[in-house]
């Protein structure tokens, strides 16, 4: 599935609407430069899960959790990780089968080969010449890619 979005808003509302149709249990991937909209996401798919924080990078505490409506949602930041390890160290293989909630895993591509064979990947990237426009790329099913 593709989607283009044309702002931040259109995101948040396209994470929003995303979120009413994922269940507990699921891990999302989110890979993409800086800037690409994956927080936005983050924060649209958190909202439609009945969230009610700010929900904001999570960059220097590498993980927020957060209980909303039906589940917790688990909000990892892999970018500062060293690697593997690094994830390991911090008991994060604790987040990779989320029974009583949802894993978002921003920067995921650092730990790609620990994450699970079913997953929910999104690629962003923007649009050259477009500051506010991204293109979506979700994968529902990751396993021919792994």
């Amino acid at each position: 599935m593709k989607i283009e979005s044309n702002s931040v808003k259109e995101t948040k509302d396209f994470a929003f609407k995303f979120s009413k149709t994922i269940k507990s249990g699921t891990v999302i991937a989110l890979n993409g430069n800086l800037g690409a909209g994956k927080t936005t996401f983050a924060q649209g798919f958190a909202s439609g899960m009945g969230i009610k924080q700010h929900v904001g990078s999570p960059t220097f505490k590498l993980v927020s959790e957060y209980l909303g409506d039906r589940m917790k949602l688990y909000h990892v930041d892999c970018y500062r990780l060293s690697g593997i390890d690094d994830f390991l160290n911090m008991g994060g293989e604790n987040l990779l089968l989320p029974f009583d909630g949802i894993s978002l895993f921003e920067w995921s591509s650092i730990i790609a080969d620990v994450l699970p064979k079913d997953i929910i990947r999104i690629d962003f990237s923007r649009f050259k010449d477009f500051s506010k426009r991204r293109h979506l790329k979700i994968v529902m099913d990751d396993k021919e890619d792994k």
